[in-house]
C-alpha cells in the first residue's frame, strides 16, 4: 500500500510516517499542500492522509482542487478540528473519512487499510461490509457466500449507505435518495426499509443516530 501523507508538523509526521512503513507500508511525507496535485499526478498511491491545517493551503482547499481534477484517490483528513461542522465541510467536500487528533495510530492504520479496501471494492463494482457483499451491476447482495433477497428500495438504500460509510443521513436525505422529492411516500416509509435490512443482515447494519438519522453500521 501506497501512503501519501501531507502534515506539517515534523513530530507528528515523523511518527506517523515511521508507523506506516513498519506496517508495511510505502509512504512519501509533504509538509505543504501546493505540491500534493504534482505528485499524485506522477506517482501512484492507494490513498492520501491529508492534515486541514497546512502552513500554505488549508486542507480543504487542497481536498476541493483534488476533486475537481477527477482524482478519485481515497482521502483521509487528519486533524485537530473537532467541531461537527468541520466534519461535515471535510466529509461533503469529498473525503473519506475524518480522524481527529490526537488519535491512536493503530485505529490510523486499521482505517487507512479498510478505505483502500473499500475502494478496491467499488472500482471492481462491488462493495462490502463484513461478510456482506453487493454486486452493483448484478444488483445481487450475499452474506456469507450465500445470496439474500432484497426489495429495489432496500438495496438501494443499503448500496448507499456503504457507498457513503462516514456520513449521517437524515430520513428527509434519503426519501428524496431513494423516491426524488416527487414521489408520494409514506412517513415511515425508511423506518420500515431499516427496519427490513436489520432483519436480514442484522440491527447493527444500519446506526440510528439519535436526533439526526441513520449511518452505515456493521454487522452483529
Amino acid at each position: 500500500m501506497r501512503v501519501l501523507l501531507v502534515e506539517d508538523d515534523p513530530l507528528l509526521g515523523e511518527g506517523v510516517n515511521h508507523t506506516l512503513r513498519r506496517e508495511g507500508m510505502s509512504t512519501e511525507w509533504l509538509k505543504e499542500g501546493a505540491n500534493v496535485a504534482a505528485t499524485l499526478k506522477h506517482s501512484p498511491f492507494d490513498v492520501l492522509v491529508l492534515d486541514l491545517g497546512l502552513p500554505d493551503l488549508d486542507g480543504l482547499q487542497v481536498l476541493s482542487h483534488l476533486r475537481r481534477q477527477g482524482q478519485t484517490l481515497p482521502v483521509l483528513i487528519l486533524t485537530a478540528r473537532d467541531d461537527i461542522s468541520d466534519r461535515v465541510r471535510g466529509l461533503d467536500g469529498g473525503a473519506d473519512d475524518y480522524l481527529v487528533k490526537p488519535f491512536d495510530i493503530a485505529e490510523l492504520v486499521a482505517r487507512l487499510r479498510a478505505l483502500v479496501r473499500r475502494h478496491a471494492g467499488q472500482a471492481s463494482g462491488c462493495l462490502q461490509l463484513g461478510p456482506l457483499r453487493i454486486d452493483q451491476a448484478g444488483r445481487t447482495v450475499t452474506l456469507s457466500g450465500s445470496e439474500v433477497g432484497l426489495g429495489r428500495r432496500e438495496f438501494d438504500l443499503l448500496e448507499f449507505l456503504l457507498l457513503h460509510p462516514s456520513r449521517v443521513f437524515s430520513r428527509d436525505q434519503l426519501v428524496e435518495q431513494l423516491y426524488g422529492w416527487d414521489g408520494d411516500v409514506e412517513s415511515n416509509v425508511i423506518e420500515v426499509h431499516v427496519h427490513h435490512l436489520r432483519r436480514k443482515f442484522g440491527t447493527g447494519v444500519v446506526k440510528t443516530v439519535r436526533g439526526v438519522g441513520y449511518r452505515l453500521g456493521e454487522l452483529t
